[in-house]
């Protein structure tokens, strides 16, 4: 009665002392005649995962996004698994499972090889701890890799949650989740959804609701302010919005990022980009204030996004991942930045005062460096992505050249299609000709015959242009040489032998043998020079002779 009355004086309703009373929710196990998910939207092998982890005795359930999307009548692209079982157990359980990461700890149990690779993650449930009460490290991840080290829950000086890897029950699981909608727990075998703070609510109100206070739970890790904008571009199209609660801090949360690992960021901005909701995610990096200062190069694509050529990018991005078709950051960053290459490259190209005009491929190696120095840094940038990139950039000259053997060894490349691709697209913006990128893509689907044919076809053009230069070499095994028709020239007949001929020996074998038609023009023989000296003294003994 006296904490009633307490309370009342303080302003504070029932429901807020309810709330605070269960700080991890309250559990309600929701039938299948209510969720109404379909099981046969469930991948295979994450059913394999739940049942293995529960046939060894462990709580398993299907967590996160994916039940999201079952809710929601969607099939999930990622399974993502939760367990009572440690990473060691679950490594144990598994042929091909591999701990990863060091701030979370979670296991990758794989199936398949190669492209066709399939990966469940299975996480263990987490405590939930008050982050005032763990140890504080004055650095990051960097410069406290040696502290960090025996630590299972750490936080930085601004409150970032470093390690976080002390084991709990479920429910304490569900309240350290983000996001209501992807903190529900779905099992497969009873058809059972475990909800804690009215997920299937908010899925069915279509709202966005931060679990907790949004300003803290954005201190605690500011990458969630990255992930509040993906899940918000992602679901936009099905109506949700974000809680009023959850949207206002956002903004004002930015300046945590600062914190925040560059290469982590770096990940984070590919995820907005290559989840299938790139311009999505970029009009909602607008709508909610944070177009600019999230990570630089992010802030070049938000800038450049009505730009044609980046769009087309863009929109061919997402349009691959709604085919499920495989997608490379290299590609999407080389059309981003190809306005910095380009201009460098032309630039570069005008002769200067008095100089020859470089080689344009030494020029653009020079624009390519220039723009990774100025846009990229160190962040992949020097890694396999940049040198995709480079090599994209680097193909694109090339494709003006369509004899010889230049496209034969250039359709064999690697990465040729990358290339390609971003030849139509520039293509398709007026910056090269429409010919050039449909002659490409004939020919990289053709036949050897047809090719030759292609190549053939493409020189006999070149020649035929005005100022085309000297006429080529025939060769003998071309159609149009001499020997093709061995009545036309007699210089190409085969030597007849009919057995009464005596081979020339002698100096008879230097006189040309008799023909019917014209002598072929005479060989002019190399003289060879004697030693210096030697001819004097031979001539001097022959005129004087003999003496008396």
């Amino acid at each position: 009665m006296i904490k009633k009355f307490i309370n009342r004086l303080l302003g504070k309703t029932g429901s807020e002392s309810s709330r605070r009373a269960h700080p991890f929710g309250k559990r309600e196990d929701v039938p299948a005649d209510v969720h109404g998910i379909d099981r046969s939207l469930v991948d295979q092998r994450a059913l394999d995962v739940v049942h293995t982890l529960k046939q060894a005795g462990f709580d398993a359930y299907i967590v996160g996004g994916a039940v999201r999307d079952l809710l929601l009548g969607l099939r999930p692209k990622d399974f993502d698994v939760a367990t009572s079982a440690t990473p060691e157990q679950v490594k144990g359980l598994f042929r091909r499972a591999f701990i990863i990461g060091r701030r979370f700890r979670i296991v990758h149990v794989v199936y398949g090889r190669g492209r066709e690779h399939e990966v469940i993650e299975v996480s263990t449930f987490r405590a939930y701890l008050d982050n005032a009460a763990a140890e504080q490290v004055a650095g990051n991840e960097r410069t406290s890799k040696g502290e960090l080290a025996g630590m299972k829950h750490a936080v930085d000086a601004s409150g970032r949650v470093l390690r976080d890897n002390v084991w709990g029950p479920i429910e304490q699981d569900a309240a350290r989740r983000d996001f209501s909608i992807n903190a529900m727990y779905y099992d497969p075998e009873t058809q059972t959804v475990v909800d804690f703070h009215h997920g299937i609510r908010d899925a069915k109100k279509r709202t966005l609701r931060m679990i907790g206070d949004a300003a803290t739970r954005y201190r605690e890790d500011p990458v969630r302010i990255i992930r509040a904008v993906r899940f918000g571009a992602k679901l936009s199209h099905l109506g949700f919005t974000f809680d009023p609660k959850t949207l206002e801090p956002l903004a004002s949360s930015r300046k945590l990022l600062a914190d925040v690992p560059q290469s982590r960021l770096f990940d984070e901005m590919l995820k907005l980009l290559q989840t299938g909701h790139a311009l999505a995610s970029i009009e909602q990096l607008k709508a909610v204030g944070l177009g600019t200062g999230i990570y630089p190069l992010l802030d070049v694509v938000v800038e450049r996004a009505d730009d044609e050529f980046v769009k087309l990018a863009l929109q061919d991005t997402d349009r691959r991942v709604g085919e499920s078709k495989p997608v490379a950051p290299s590609f999407l960053l080389a059309c981003v930045l190809w306005a910095d290459v380009r201009k460098g490259w032309m630039q570069r190209l005008q002769p200067r005062p008095g100089q020859r005009a470089p080689a344009p491929i030494s020029a653009l190696q020079e624009a390519v460096d220039d723009a990774f120095e100025a846009r990229v840094g160190d962040v992949s940038g020097r890694g396999k992505l940049g040198a995709d990139m480079r090599e994209i950039w680097m193909m694109q000259p090339r494709f003006d050249k369509r004899v010889g053997t230049s496209p034969f060894s250039l359709v064999d490349q690697p990465r040729f299609r990358a290339g390609f691709d971003f030849l139509r697209l520039r293509a398709q913006v007026g910056e090269v000709e429409e010919e050039l990128a449909h002659w490409w893509e004939t020919f990289s689907m053709a036949s050897d015959d047809m090719r030759d044919d292609m190549v053939d076809a493409q020189r006999r053009e070149n020649l035929a242009k005005p100022g085309a230069g000297k006429a080529r070499r025939v060769k003998r095994t071309d159609a149009d040489h001499p020997a093709s028709d061995s009545m036309a020239d007699a210089r190409f007949r085969p030597p007849q032998d009919d057995g009464d001929d005596e081979v020339p020996t002698g100096e008879d074998a230097a006189e040309p043998m008799p023909t019917d038609g014209p002598s072929p023009a005479k060989k002019r023989r190399r003289r060879r020079r004697k030693p210096s000296g030697a001819g004097r003294a031979e001539g001097g003994a022959g005129e004087a002779g003999p003496t008396d």
